[in-house]
């Protein structure tokens, strides 16, 4: 049989857009967001006066609110949780036992939520080239698809969540000594932040289809946006928290608390709209 002519965008190994002719007339293109978020593929025929939209099956339609909507809901406590924790901190009605409590707790949502985020594209529906329909598979809790943009950021991002959660169960020890604070509790930060900064990247180009820009009128790309203007944050408040041997107090513990504070209410708004990211 012979392959439909195909067209595709991306950057390197990533494909994030693919346009195929049909055999009577008219393109289908696949967007890899889309597809994943909304469930579509976008048609245009020759008779239609603007693109139409094919819609996955119930099944898929189905899971994807479900995960969605978790993923969502978990950005949005965790991301509150987070940023009150840094409340505390700052405005010292706490002490930091209390403080850590709450970072601990929001953590596990932002686990939830890098998680669901994965399961969301390992049980995307799937696009075939020539076709005009997406795809339902099994539903499985895992996969490897280091080639796929966005299982790349997805995984990165729950990493990160992961990492995050060794800083937050290391910060409840007591009695640690400079070098101790450092390597336990900020290295470990400074890991989750420069992964959560990859994954966001990834999620750019993913959005952007490999060229950088402003997409304005797209929920998706404010999201990503968002999101990574968080992790920034949190970057920030993570090289303002190193404890300096010298004279074993933080660079700048404002801005510490700060940065995460802010950060922290970026993924909460991050998580509202991506709320309304479904199909």
């Amino acid at each position: 049989m012979e392959q439909p002519e195909q067209r595709t965008e991306g950057a390197g190994p990533f494909t994030t857009r693919a346009t195929w002719r049909l055999p009577g007339g008219g393109e289908v293109v696949w967007e890899s967001r889309l597809a994943r978020r909304r469930g579509v593929l976008a048609l245009r025929t020759p008779t239609a006066g603007g693109d139409l939209h094919a819609r996955a099956d119930e099944v898929s339609v189905r899971r994807l609110r479900r995960l969605n909507a978790v993923a969502a809901t978990a950005f949005v406590i965790g991301g509150a949780l987070f940023a009150a924790g840094a409340a505390v901190a700052q405005f010292g009605s706490g002490d930091a036992t209390e403080c850590a409590s709450i970072y601990f707790v929001g953590g596990l949502f932002f686990n939830t939520g890098g998680y669901v985020s994965l399961l969301q594209v390992i049980n995307a529906p799937r696009h075939v080239i020539g076709g005009r329909a997406l795809v339902t598979r099994r539903w499985r809790w895992w996969s490897y698809e280091p080639t796929r943009v966005d299982w790349l950021s997805a995984f990165l991002l729950f990493t990160g969540t992961l990492v995050f959660g060794v800083n937050l169960l290391n910060s409840f020890l007591q009695g640690l000594n400079v070098h101790q604070v450092n390597r336990l509790i900020w290295v470990p930060d400074v890991v989750g932040c420069v992964l959560f900064l990859a994954s966001g990247h990834l999620a750019l180009v993913e959005v952007c289809h490999g060229r950088p820009r402003l997409l304005p009128r797209g929920l998706g790309w404010w999201i990503v946006a968002v999101n990574q203007l968080g992790s920034v944050l949190f970057m920030v408040s993570a090289l303002a928290a190193y404890t300096r041997p010298a004279t074993g107090s933080p660079v700048n513990i404002d801005i510490a608390n700060w940065g995460t504070l802010v950060g922290a209410l970026c993924f909460s708004v991050g998580g509202v709209l991506q709320i309304y990211e479904r199909p």
